[in-house]
């Protein structure tokens, strides 16, 4: 089963998000789809001439948020909370749950329910017209960057235990070039805009700098 062919036993971890149509971000979405045709990452990632930042930050939130919904949907009955009863990126590393707001104390729970919790608050972010404006001339809140940041190192946590837990099982759905190029243009994009702080990549540093090193 290939995650760019819709087969019949897909399991999306939830629906897509999509930008309206006529909506702010729909033009810098075509450029990215040209852009990603033509296979080079690092031009990709880059802002278009004479775009916004934070439009460019706030269509490739909801792009990166699809795609690894998508990846880990396909691990949803081999990620249990069995299996990973926390959320785990190896021994050295492992992430507790806090929003902030209904859950002001980070709680341990399983790999499953972090990541549950994980893509409702994103979900729940770009869903929110004041901090993802949807209207032409709508303006971006002061901390929308800060925003996206939290988005990006949360996201990455996603990778993190799916590159230490469950890579040998992406390799058997032969997923694993889909998975690698997915990261390569999250950690570029990443870089490019400074978006996670190198502590955070810690998990996963030895793959990011085959990716980074060549920039």
């Amino acid at each position: 089963m290939s995650l760019f062919g819709l087969g019949r036993n897909q399991k999306t971890f939830r629906p897509k998000k999509s930008t309206p149509s006529g909506s702010k971000g729909a033009q810098l979405r075509k450029h990215i789809d040209a852009t990603l045709g033509s296979g080079n990452l690092r031009e990709a990632v880059k802002l278009p001439p004479g775009e916004d930042l934070n439009e460019w930050l706030a269509v490739n939130s909801v792009d990166f948020f699809n795609q690894v919904n998508l990846l880990y949907g396909t691990l949803t009955e081999f990620c249990t909370p069995e299996n990973c009863r926390t959320m785990s990126a190896g021994p050295k590393y492992e992430y507790r749950w806090a929003d902030g707001v209904q859950i002001k104390k980070p709680i341990e729970v399983s790999a499953p329910k972090y990541v549950e919790y994980l893509m409702d608050w994103i979900e729940a972010q770009l869903g929110d017209e004041s901090i993802f404006p949807q209207k032409l001339g709508s303006p971006f809140p002061p901390n929308f960057k800060d925003v996206v940041k939290t988005i990006f190192k949360r996201l990455f946590r996603v990778y993190a235990h799916i590159y230490h837990s469950h890579f040998q099982k992406i390799v058997s759905l032969k997923e694993e070039a889909h998975l690698n190029t997915c990261f390569k243009h999250f950690i570029l994009f990443t870089f490019e805009f400074g978006l996670i702080d190198k502590k955070e990549l810690a998990p996963l540093q030895e793959l990011i700098e085959t990716i980074i090193v060549p920039y």
